[in-house]
């Protein structure tokens, strides 16, 4: 049978206050009677009840963090960058995904409330952005900006896409094709937009095929690769794309970077031990992670933000899949 907190109070010969006040290190209690309390709890192997303490405390220590899926990409650096910064704050992160289902994240939104969680960060979509004051924690998004008023951090990604089409452009492209994320996507359209605007200055034209940027469709990157033979630079919004592109070209007899240049996005680690290595968009993913959870632990403290909306630099890391 489990230890109960009333199981220690009497083997200790004192009241259940009394030992809630030790575990809770609250309120005056007798320093012999703290180490007595205290040797019970580690010889009865007595657990406290965190979700009780929280409720007594007020303070759960604990953060809810919604992604949409869980890979070793993009979520799964992001998820340790806040996790670190959470361990160092004496935090632990309770996190879900959601698969964009509006369902699940309903479902979840009750558990976080269940379970007293002190703020919440959001990298997803999230349709139920409406129910999220009814919690009456703090919110931060990551990647997204939900509303102009819920805090965010993002990367710039319209810089992203310039050092991208600049990079291209520098090795003589003429014939370019971009596979990106969905269309509705924010970080989508902002680097869609620095792309082509350097494009433009060139008077150069890219064509624009939309993708699954965790799962991209093979088989129609290789329709479209095969129907447009004179392809020379590609830019994929994802590593991940860009891992499913350099396979096709090498199956199609494309080599890289000397018939064409390809450039990723996030900097994976992979990027770097594919062959060729793949240049790519930096966008500081552990970091964001971390200033995320440091400007939600300020909200949790009442502390204004001097930004409500902060966007993380960018970088291009050069290496094999672009010609010098």
């Amino acid at each position: 049978m489990k230890t109960t907190i009333r199981d220690v109070a009497k083997k200790a010969n004192v009241s259940v206050s009394t030992v809630s006040r030790v575990i809770n290190k609250k309120g005056y209690v007798h320093e012999d009677t703290k180490v007595l309390v205290n040797k019970i709890i580690e010889e009865l192997g007595f657990i406290p009840n965190q979700l009780a303490r929280s409720l007594t405390s007020r303070s759960s220590k604990i953060i809810g963090v919604i992604v949409p899926h869980i890979g070793p990409s993009f979520y799964g650096e992001l998820l340790e960058g806040i996790e670190s910064q959470a361990a160092a704050y004496g935090y632990k992160i309770m996190f879900c995904h959601t698969q964009d289902d509006p369902d699940r994240e309903l479902e979840y939104l009750k558990f976080f409330e269940q379970y007293n969680v002190e703020g919440l960060i959001i990298a997803s979509n999230f349709s139920n952005r409406d129910l999220l004051s009814d919690l009456n924690i703090p919110v931060v998004t990551v990647d997204h900006i939900l509303d102009e008023n819920i805090p965010s951090i993002t990367s710039d990604n319209v810089k992203g896409g310039m050092l991208a089409a600049e990079k291209l452009i520098s090795t003589g492209a003429k014939n370019i094709l971009v596979f990106r994320g969905p269309s509705f996507l924010l970080t989508t359209m902002e680097r869609t937009i620095g792309f082509l605007k350097v494009l433009k200055k060139h008077e150069l034209f890219a064509d624009i095929f939309d993708l699954d940027l965790i799962n991209p469709d093979a088989k129609l990157i290789e329709k479209v690769l095969v129907n447009n033979p004179h392809v020379d630079a590609i830019f994929a919004f994802s590593d991940t794309i860009a891992f499913v592109i350099l396979n096709i070209l090498q199956k199609i007899g494309k080599r890289v970077p000397e018939d064409v240049s390809l450039i990723g996005y996030d900097n994976t680690p992979f990027s770097k031990w594919m062959t060729p290595s793949i240049t790519s968009v930096d966008q500081s993913i552990n970091f964001m992670g971390k200033q995320s959870f440091i400007n939600l632990t300020r909200l949790i403290r009442g502390v204004e933000l001097e930004s409500l909306h902060d966007i993380i630099d960018v970088r291009l890391v050069e290496r094999t899949s672009t010609k010098i």
